[in-house]
């Protein structure tokens, strides 16, 4: 007998390992508290999370901008980190690098946010410079004209881009020419280039201060004095008192037409069709969140079993609910359908998509594809929420969209719980045949006249 046979027949064998018993998951319940100067803390200990995620909300709209000078919140945001009192913008740049963390900030309507991530063991490090920024930010004259240069130098690539474009113009056919939303939210070439120093700090110091921000923090503060560390960093920004400002409620015109945006040559056209309907504060949202999963939410959503799979119209077409603002006296939310399909196919695609919405309307969802969507949105939180930059910028979009700290725990709940019947009336009533507005990106001398003969609402061509 071989050495290898007497060294099987001598092993012991044993038996499968058994799966354990699945533990229940909750998305993670946060400490809410206040510091001295008026901040407001949500700190949540996860275990393991090495890397701490902060997100700080500070309340400076982008309705707030002076008239003219749309882009001035993505300029101070971007200043932010571009020197201060005690750095210049190189330096500030070396001690974040130091702290191997990562800064960034971007205005968008509800406010500014400011993300850090950072090793636990350099947190109090990373958090001084944060504050030091929010503080007293430099706002250098050559910094601000570097940044308002580069900001210009993207715009003309955001309007080259179909998708950019098409979000643009159908942000300008719902609201009203007086809305913010109706805007571009980084301003446009006109606005942009009146940007200064003097405009940057005028809204910071309009709009930042500790009073009416928020502060999310969220890792593994095993052994970390948190209160400490936040009272020598975030705690030592001081700034007047104010009042939150009302969230006003939004107006939008979604009455059935088309707009194509003009770009003569295209081989594909960029679809975007979209209204304005309820945003998380109302009572369907879980039904809607799981209807528009089922509609266009996946690779086996109604819209992608028709566009993509049996006509082959699409690499594919996702319908989805964006919250613009959110307020429990007047929020809203963007409710569309986007995708590109070849240009010579724009109107059957066109044609079959209503096809979908009518026959969704008439025939409703099937407890087969409700079942899909809940096991896909309910069952996959575990594993989104596993790091901490995840968990908190959640946390950060219930401050800034005013709603309960156990709101996204609740969703789960909710979805769960969700009926197939509640579900397709949800996604019928958000995406209503006669009620929504169509951008089409393309060539319109190709897709004019066949998007004309579906009826689907007047058709007028702007240039791109």
């Amino acid at each position: 007998m071989s050495d290898a046979a007497v060294s099987l027949t001598s092993m012991e064998f044993h038996p499968q390992p058994r799966p354990g018993t699945a533990k229940p998951w909750a998305f993670p319940a946060p400490d809410r508290g206040t510091l001295g100067n008026g901040l407001t803390v949500l700190r949540c200990h996860r275990p393991g999370q090495q890397v701490v995620a902060v997100e700080i909300f500070l309340a400076a709209p982008l309705e707030a901008e002076p008239e003219g000078l749309d882009g001035v919140a993505t300029i101070m945001a971007r200043a932010l980190s571009e020197g201060t009192d005690k750095h210049s913008a190189e330096e500030f740049a070396a001690e974040l690098e130091r702290c191997g963390a990562t800064l960034d900030a971007h205005a968008d309507h509800p406010g500014v946010r400011v993300s850090l991530e950072v090793p636990v063991s350099r947190l109090a490090k990373a958090l001084a410079l944060v504050a030091e920024a929010l503080r007293a930010p430099a706002f250098d004259d050559s910094e601000v004209e570097r940044l308002v240069r580069n900001r210009l130098d993207e715009i003309p690539h955001e309007i080259a881009n179909p998708s950019r474009r098409a979000a643009m113009q159908l942000s300008k056919e719902l609201f009203p020419a007086t809305s913010r939303m109706s805007r571009p939210r980084q301003g446009t070439e006109e606005t942009v280039a009146r940007i200064d120093a003097a405009a940057v700090r005028a809204y910071y110091e309009a709009h930042v201060r500790p009073a009416t921000a928020t502060a999310v923090v969220v890792g593994d503060l095993t052994g970390v004095d948190l209160d400490a560390v936040l009272a020598d960093t975030l705690g030592a920004w001081t700034g007047d008192t104010a009042e939150p400002r009302p969230v006003p409620p939004v107006t939008a015109d979604d009455t059935g037409r088309v707009v194509i945006v003009d770009r003569p040559g295209a081989v594909q056209t960029q679809l975007l069709i979209g209204r304005v309907g309820p945003d998380r504060h109302d009572r369907v949202w879980p039904a809607q969140v799981l209807g528009t999963y089922c509609l266009g939410g996946t690779l086996t959503s109604r819209l992608d079993k028709v566009l993509r799979e049996e006509k082959g119209y699409t690499y594919g077409v996702r319908a989805f609910g964006q919250v613009l603002r959110s307020g429990p006296e007047g929020g809203a939310a963007m409710l569309a359908i986007s995708g590109s399909v070849d240009t010579p196919h724009t109107g059957p695609a066109l044609d079959d998509l209503w096809k979908v919405l009518r026959t969704l309307a008439a025939e409703g969802l099937t407890d087969a594809e409700r079942e899909t969507a809940v096991q896909n949105l309910v069952g996959v939180a575990p594993l989104k929420y596993e790091t901490a930059a995840s968990v908190a910028g959640t946390l950060a979009d219930q401050v800034e969209q005013h709603l309960p700290d156990d709101f996204q725990a609740q969703l789960y709940a909710r979805l769960a719980e969700t009926g197939t019947v509640e579900a397709t009336a949800a996604v019928v009533s958000a995406f209503p045949v006669d009620r929504l507005v169509t951008v089409l990106v393309g060539d319109a001398a190709q897709i004019k006249e066949p998007v004309e003969a579906l009826g689907i609402g007047e058709v007028t061509v702007v240039t791109g």
